[in-house]
């Protein structure tokens, strides 16, 4: 077809679908994006929660334990290998880091000890066995221990595989974004 031919009504007609479904892939990505700034939307797609759409929800009062939370990880050397490693996503949090979904499981003041599992002032965490390797054979490192200082959390996800204080420790309770709050997922 020359510059100077116009398109068939057939061709305009076979276009028509496709500049649609361009359209409306452009205003769903918009309304994600838009969603996320405005409504506090993020995507889950890593397994330790339920991937799929979660909200971040304003939290007014101090943190509980049980509190299903959105936090930024602290800039420490454990996090950062953990970021290398490819356990935590890019994101808008300090050093690049995507924030975490994770259960508080104790607060400070509270003793942690760390063996094949977990124990929080003696009692065992349920689903909170340690694992000696990642996915790839890399030897992981169990956080020592200890009790929780204060202005600090110690987070935990029942998912054998998550990367949570198990391994990197306690995170200061003020990268806490919200709480997480479950729109539109579900557990593989």
């Amino acid at each position: 077809m020359t510059s100077q031919e116009k398109p068939t009504a057939a061709i305009v007609r076979q276009r028509r679908p496709a500049l649609a479904l361009i359209a409306a892939s452009c205003g769903v990505a918009l309304a994600v994006v838009i969603g996320g700034v405005v409504g506090g939307l993020r995507i889950n797609t890593t397994p330790s929660e339920p991937l799929g759409l979660w909200r971040v929800a304003r939290l007014d009062r101090p943190v509980h334990v049980g509190d299903m939370l959105f936090v930024c990880p602290p800039e420490t050397e454990a996090v950062s290998e953990g970021f290398a490693r490819g356990y935590l996503r890019a994101g808008l949090c300090p050093g690049g880091f995507g924030p975490l979904i994770k259960t508080v499981a104790a607060i400070a003041g509270q003793r942690i000890d760390v063996a094949g599992d977990v124990k929080i002032d003696g009692r065992p965490i349920e689903s909170s066995n340690l694992v000696s390797r990642d996915g790839q054979g890399r030897p992981l490192r169990p956080y020592a221990g200890g009790t929780i200082p204060a202005g600090f959390l110690f987070l935990h996800s029942p998912f054998l595989g998550s990367w949570d204080s198990r391994y990197f420790g306690p995170v200061p309770a003020s990268g806490v974004l919200g709480v997480a709050k479950q729109v539109l997922t579900y557990a593989p």
